[in-house]
């Protein structure tokens, strides 16, 4: 009988004799060095540099996407309640257009607002104004209103009287917004909004220090466009109250730009 042959290929050896380098082409008696093993970073070292990063992060954020405000006063209900917490776009204007019946934040255009928490800070206001200039808390400082858009550039703005419906571009609106216990119109006026300005009025019309009652007392209601902060996205706190506030457009539907 033959013998059986083997026909598993035979192992070949992890140094050629004939040169004494193994298959890789390395020297077997001079291996090639090892690479250093590179440090790691201390741990409080590791924590500080992402402690950095995040606020950095934060205060982009706040600067040019996202800014928290909180209402101070009666004059937006029933859509924002005192002590609400909002998220504002810095997007609007810019990126993306204003439209009537947004709410809006604003830099108080002409002291709207007298005082100024942060004159005199108490240690809360204190540690609220740190905490704002990353975005991680709201503007202690109270130098800024929120309102709704009514009128912009160009539009024809009309309260006939006390007690009336408000009227934009000869279109009456039904409001459905505004603090149903009040008519919408707390006093008459008729004006144009100028280039580069807008017209705001607070949801609670009888309780708002807004464009009409300021240009009702000859103070000039009209606030420029480069005031704007941003438009109001969300109310995020307190988490029962949570809500998107898109809910003012409706009204404006049939209101045509003027000629």
């Amino acid at each position: 009988m033959n013998a059986s042959h083997d026909s598993r290929p035979a192992e070949s050896s992890h140094e050629d004799p004939a040169d004494g380098r193994d298959p890789a082409g390395r020297d077997a008696q001079h291996p090639a060095p090892r690479r250093p093993r590179r440090q790691r970073m201390p741990l409080w070292l590791d924590t500080f540099v992402t402690m950095v990063v995040a606020l950095l992060i934060a205060v982009l954020v706040k600067t040019f996407l996202i800014q928290p405000f909180y209402i101070p006063s009666a004059s937006m209900n029933p859509t924002l309640l005192e002590d609400d917490k909002i998220l504002v776009s810095k997007l609007s204007p810019g990126v993306f257009d204003l439209e009537r019946g947004d709410v809006i934040v604003f830099e108080d255009p002409d002291d709207w607002i007298p005082g100024d928490a942060t004159e005199n800070p108490t240690p809360r206001v204190r540690v609220m104004m740190l905490l704002s200039l990353v975005g991680l808390a709201p503007d202690p400082s109270q130098d800024h209103l929120v309102k709704r858009l009514i009128g912009v550039s160009g539009d024809h703005v009309v309260c006939e009287s006390e007690g009336a419906a408000l009227e934009v571009n000869g279109t009456t609106l039904e409001e459905p917004y505004i603090n149903p216990e009040t008519p919408a119109c707390q006093d008459a006026f008729d004006v144009t909004v100028p280039e580069g300005k807008v017209w705001v009025m607070g949801d609670n019309r009888y309780a708002s220090a807004d464009s009409a009652w300021h240009e009702i007392r000859g103070e000039g209601g009209f606030v420029d466009e480069s005031d704007i902060t941003g438009r109001a996205e969300v109310i995020f706190w307190p988490l029962s109250r949570w809500d998107r506030l898109n809910d003012g457009h409706g009204a404006f539907t049939d209101v045509q730009d003027q000629p």
